[in-house]
């Protein structure tokens, strides 16, 4: 099975894309069978024509069933810590007397 990946924005990762394919287990690629790796493009600017899975167009509309890119990157939130920051010294610092 061939694996596209939908950075590459070609026509089998588009939501126009009217091809078999299934959704990788990584949430991000889109496998596609290498003898039926063509389908039609549904209200593109190819609109009717058969793509495959070299093609790309301007108008790519990720395919619904992908996650976004930003959630592979997002770090899990580091859980708030309960203390206050210590100073550099140690102990704060009072105003000296007959200053101001």
């Amino acid at each position: 099975m061939a694996v596209q990946i939908a950075e590459l924005r070609r026509c089998p990762t588009c939501n126009r894309w009217g091809g078999k394919r299934n959704l990788g287990a990584d949430g991000f690629s889109v496998e596609l069978d290498s003898e039926d790796n063509r389908g039609p493009c549904r209200e593109g600017p190819w609109h009717g024509s058969p793509r495959g899975p070299r093609n790309a167009c301007g108008q790519w509309l990720r395919w619904v069933e992908i996650r976004p890119a930003d959630e592979e990157q997002k770090p899990s939130p580091a859980p708030m810590a309960a203390t206050v920051p210590a100073l550099a010294s140690g102990t704060p610092s009072a105003p000296e007397a007959g200053s101001g």
